[in-house]
């Protein structure tokens, strides 16, 4: 999940994402279906920004 309002749509999280799941806009994160939630993206975001849903 994404907390819009602390995302700052730096990409980090599109970096370290194996299997490109996450695509970075201006304004947005696009998170694809084949994200597997295994939260590299949410451990390398510095902002706090990504959770994982339950």
């Amino acid at each position: 999940m994404i907390v819009k309002d602390w995302c700052s749509y730096c990409g980090c999280c599109a970096g370290v994402c194996a299997r490109n799941c996450i695509e970075v806009k201006e304004t947005a994160l696009v998170i694809s279906d084949d994200c597997n939630d295994c939260g590299i993206c949410v451990k390398a975001c510095p902002l706090a920004a990504l959770e994982l849903e339950e």
